[in-house]
């Protein structure tokens, strides 16, 4: 026996999960294919890690069954999270709904990580590929690139579809396909969204142009900024909404929450009356938008020219822009990926496969998706410690 445990997946879920198995004594052996351990983590936030969030409620987690993740998600809370935090020394900040990062850099999160590891006995190997899993016995054979492994209990951390340039791929589905685990549809999430041409000709001026803006698709909505990109719609309301929008659907957006547009502009109407209606408008929105906007109502001269309801006419315009997206930019730029192992075939408890005793999945490979902020790092930690306890 090489191992009581392998972990395949050297990222948040796997890490944290091997710190917990090894702490209870486990021999554990981590694998993962980057030269470098915990890579997603390196980059998240801006290089600051967005690590978790103050406000985790179950709610802001999809998955075909919502109430899965509570399990792993009350028994080890962002405040057990930021305790190893603040234990390590390492300073950090909440930016803005919750979210919190680093001060200094996300390397912090992943040395604290690498220390209570190595403080834990865990065996980590880089640059190792997996070929290949199969049942032996009372455990699991392992073939990799560096040779063949053996161990009790296994556990997938590897992670789903999103940034493939770090190396993202399907491994993990196909291990649970391997052993009769449904997968949920995946698909790109946290993602920015792409136009057709006819919607570019529209909104291309706009790039670059970022506002604070309401976005709703069904019953979802985000308030939060938004960015005109070349191919589309970007900035955090846009990443939120992707998670809920499908093709087809068409986006209601607010471009100017939460301003009142038509009561601003009839209280400078009687001071500054004299102002074109187009650099009135600029001075509740950005120029470049104001100028789309003011040519799409056909509205011409000043301020004072305008009644009520023509102001009205203009602030519709602004406060219910309604756009339907053709896509996403892919998994190529999606910060996860929405869909996964189906949450039906494991125990919420354990994160175990009901039907596979020893096997296990963790972090994003599983169906649980969380909003951006911190809560997909937060089910990652969850999650593995979850498994932690139980490999």
């Amino acid at each position: 026996m090489d191992a009581q445990v392998v972990i395949i997946g050297a990222g948040a879920a796997g890490m944290m999960c091997a710190i917990e198995a090894g702490q209870r004594g486990r021999s554990v052996l981590l694998l993962d294919h980057a030269k470098a351990a915990g890579e997603k983590i390196r980059i998240s936030g801006g290089g600051r890690c967005n690590f978790t969030n103050l406000d985790i409620q179950p709610d802001r987690f999809l998955s075909r069954n919502p109430r899965f993740a509570l399990s792993a998600l009350k028994r080890y809370t962002q405040w057990d999270f930021i305790a190893m935090v603040d234990a390590a020394g390492i300073p950090w900040h909440e930016k803005t709904l919750g979210q919190l990062f680093c001060d200094r850099s996300a390397k912090d999160i992943i040395a604290m990580l690498l220390d209570h590891m190595e403080k834990a006995g865990v065996c980590v190997k880089l640059g190792v590929s997996v070929t290949s899993v199969a049942r032996k016995h009372e455990g699991f054979k392992i073939e990799t690139s560096s040779g063949p492994l053996q161990c009790e209990s296994l556990v997938i951390a590897s992670g789903g579809k999103s940034i493939p340039k770090m190396g993202a791929s399907g491994f993990g589905y196909r291990v649970a396909e391997q052993y009769g685990l449904s997968i949920v549809e995946t698909r790109p999430a946290l993602v920015p969204l792409t136009f057709a041409e006819q919607e570019l000709e529209q909104t291309r001026p706009l790039t670059g142009t970022s506002v604070q803006a309401n976005v709703s698709c069904g019953a979802a909505n985000f308030s939060e900024g938004l960015l005109f990109t070349h191919r589309g719609l970007s900035g955090p309301s846009i990443l939120q909404i992707s998670s809920y929008w499908r093709e087809g659907d068409t986006l209601n957006v607010n471009l100017a929450a939460p301003a009142n547009v038509a009561e601003e502009l009839k209280a400078m109407r009687s001071e500054s009356g004299r102002v074109s209606i187009k650099n009135a408008l600029a001075r509740v929105i950005p120029e470049k938008l104001a100028t789309i906007v003011i040519a799409e109502t056909g509205l011409t001269g000043n301020l004072a020219d305008q009644n009520n309801a023509a102001l009205e006419v203009l602030a519709q315009r602004v406060h219910r822009w309604q756009i339907k997206p053709v896509g996403s930019e892919g998994y190529r730029t999606a910060e996860v990926t929405l869909g996964g192992v189906d949450t039906d075939a494991l125990d919420a408890k354990t994160m175990q496969a009901k039907d596979a005793p020893g096997l296990y999945f963790i972090g994003e490979v599983v169906d649980v998706t969380g909003w951006l902020g911190g809560y997909n790092f937060q089910w990652a930690w969850s999650s593995g410690w979850a498994a932690g306890q139980a490999v």
